[in-house]
């Protein structure tokens, strides 16, 4: 069995609940949304189709090759999920190595994440606020992914638009909190309008959040900032 894979490497997390601890990153290829913010558009094939194809061993080999000091293994993309028979033949392996495996995804994807849900450890999981994404709503699809998301630690992370509109952030808070209040939530300004007044839109959304979750931040992807991948 082979994956689509785009890149592996060593870094530090810059986004989220573990923003600053250090892993290998899988970048899986390909991506079920198409968001008009993505950041890594390499990764979802809409204009370059530059990746590899791996087999288990390879990507494995790979991972322990800069597993040195890591703290965890990344799943990321595109969409991780969408190559889920891969990754569920590549779980054990890690779990047998003592690595952590942090899932990062869009969050639409719920049978596929319960196929393979208990052989992860850390679940990022993005909530898409269609008028942030310029793409339809999957509301049912975070409420289910969500729920089967608990059996780990997982946490929330909604990117915040110049066109994010409070009624899709008050439908997401609405969302997390129904299902459970305590989990870490994350509004990620949109790093490319940060001078565009995005982070005031952010600080007004956390207000309001905070009357629902009490662990909701206001987070930027760190990782620019620091200018690492």
């Amino acid at each position: 069995m082979n994956a689509k894979i785009l890149e592996i490497f060593q870094s530090i997390q810059g986004e989220g609940k573990y923003v600053g601890v250090r892993q290998v990153f899988v970048r899986f290829f390909e991506c079920n949304m198409h968001c008009v913010w993505c950041d890594t558009p390499a990764s979802i094939g809409d204009t370059t189709r530059n990746y590899k194809e791996f087999s288990l061993e390879e990507v494995f080999q790979q991972i322990q090759k800069q597993w040195r000091d890591c703290h965890s293994v990344s799943l990321t993309g595109g969409e991780p999920l969408l190559q889920k028979d891969f990754i569920k033949e590549l779980l054990p392996l890690m779990k047998k190595a003592r690595m952590l495996a942090y899932l990062e995804t869009n969050g639409i994807l719920p049978e596929s994440l319960e196929d393979i849900v208990d052989d992860l450890d850390i679940i990022a999981m993005d909530i898409k606020m269609p008028s942030s994404t310029k793409q339809k709503s999957y509301w049912k699809e975070h409420e289910k992914f969500l729920k089967i998301a608990l059996a780990k630690d997982v946490f929330i992370k909604a990117v915040v638009s110049g066109d994010t509109e409070k009624s899709d952030m008050i439908k997401t808070i609405e969302l997390v909190s129904n299902i459970d209040p305590t989990l870490h939530f994350i509004i990620q300004p949109n790093t490319f309008e940060l001078k565009n007044g995005v982070m005031k839109k952010c600080l007004e959304f956390h207000d309001y959040s905070l009357k629902y979750l009490p662990n909701a931040r206001v987070m930027p992807q760190m990782h620019k900032f620091m200018r690492i991948r």
